[in-house]
């Protein structure tokens, strides 16, 4: 076009002056066209990168929310966890990982307010909805403030738990200074018993008064239960303050009830043993310390291997056989002894067997009175204290003495210095 136009003008054109009019007009609208281009390229270059910048904060945004949201599901289901523990320690390391929690609030607290920041510059360019996330500040607002709810219903819990704990601590504390105490009455109860001393007849009271305290302590005993029973309802299962139990101790004092009847009935056999059958209180006293010399756990009660090596210090000549070899005799013995084999022998039944031992020759009054005869001089129906003397030990002689009436003759009149053996041996089978 300009090329014509200069042509049209150097050939003085006739309308030279339209033609460069009509030249010019076109140039200044092609100018105008080449400007408004190039001001339309500007105005969509910077779109562009309005539009990039958006698309960043909106990526950015959209993984930061993603990844708060993530942080915040996890704080939630720990914080939302049931709170249940078994002791002080537990509850304290829960305590100390929730302050940690806490203590690392800041953090997220940070996080939060760069997606608060991001979000006002995204809105302010006044655009639409994130296409990245469906997560909204407002949302994240929610969820955040949803947190602080949490954290403080999580104090309260710990806090309630923590005195839950502390006081099933001082319950396990109460319910082991009575068990403790408990059980070492019991054992030295139990030792007390079985170390009798002195007569019979002393033991026998010593027992009855062991025996009674035993009773007495059954109050003690239902305070242990009452708080083994307060630990059940609270669910404390394990204590480790002490390694009883009330189902143990209740076995433990009702054994000890149950040897102190024993004992008795076992110690008014022995005195009626001695007074009966002439057992010597020595050889009963005998008996009764091998018997807790072997009773080693002090239960009142010996296994079969301790009974045999009992007996075997009591002068029982038992053979040595070969492990998993019957020995007859001794079964035999077991036999009288332990007739269902339990596996023990209690004091009661070991003294039964001692004394029948000490007597099983003596069948009858007959057998007592030839006896007597025996030592005699001659046919006599009487003997003197000097044949009692001299036949039996002193023990024996006293105690025939002692129970012997004097001998009377058929005519009324006593013989001196002689004892109707055949009346004492008499009364004694009567009695």
């Amino acid at each position: 076009i300009t090329s014509l136009k200069d042509q049209l003008i150097q050939a003085q054109h006739a309308q030279t002056p339209a033609i460069q009019k009509r030249y010019n007009d076109v140039m200044e609208r092609w100018q105008k066209l080449l400007n408004d281009s190039e001001g339309r390229k500007q105005r969509l270059l910077r779109l562009q990168d309005k539009y990039r910048q958006i698309e960043d904060l909106y990526l950015t945004f959209a993984k930061k929310a993603s990844a708060f949201n993530s942080w915040f599901e996890n704080a939630e289901e720990d914080l939302t966890d049931t709170v249940r523990c078994n002791s002080v320690e537990e509850i304290k390391y829960l305590r100390e990982n929730h302050d940690q929690f806490k203590a690392s609030l800041s953090a997220a607290q940070a996080d939060f307010n760069q997606l608060a920041a991001l979000d006002k510059q995204i809105q302010g360019f006044q655009v639409g909805t994130n296409p990245y996330t469906w997560f909204t500040m407002e949302a994240l607002e929610d969820t955040w403030k949803n947190l602080q709810r949490i954290i403080k219903e999580r104090d309260v819990e710990l806090s309630r738990e923590q005195q839950r704990q502390e006081e099933n601590d001082q319950l396990r504390k109460q319910f082991a200074q009575a068990a403790n105490a408990f059980h070492t009455w019991l054992t030295e109860t139990r030792a007390a018993m079985m170390e009798g001393s002195g007569t019979l007849e002393d033991q026998l009271e010593a027992t009855k008064q062991k025996a009674a305290e035993v009773r007495s302590q059954k109050g003690q005993l239902k305070k242990i239960e009452d708080l083994g029973a307060a630990m059940e309802e609270r669910l404390i299962l394990d204590n480790r303050y002490t390694e009883h139990s009330t189902v143990g101790l209740a076995q433990q004092w009702d054994q000890l009830d149950q040897l102190g009847m024993r004992m008795q009935h076992n110690l008014e056999q022995q005195i009626q043993a001695r007074n009966r059958s002439g057992v010597s209180e020595d050889a009963l006293r005998e008996f009764s310390m091998m018997f807790k010399h072997f009773d080693k756990d002090k239960s009142g009660k010996l296994d079969h291997q301790e009974f045999k090596s009992c007996l075997r210090a009591l002068g029982y000549d038992l053979p040595v056989v070969e492990e998993g070899q019957v020995d007859p005799e001794f079964q035999a013995i077991l036999d009288m002894v332990d007739p269902n084999r339990d596996g023990h022998v209690s004091l009661q039944e070991y003294m039964a067997f001692m004394i029948s031992r000490e007597t099983e020759n003596v069948q009858s009054s007959s057998d007592v009175e030839q006896a007597f005869r025996a030592l005699t001089s001659g046919d006599k129906p009487y003997i003197t204290a000097q044949e009692l003397y001299a036949n039996l030990t002193k023990e024996q002689a006293d105690y025939c003495i002692a129970r012997m009436r004097p001998y009377i003759d058929k005519s009324g009149r006593p013989v001196p210095d002689s004892y109707d053996f055949v009346d004492f041996t008499q009364s004694m089978f009567i009695n």
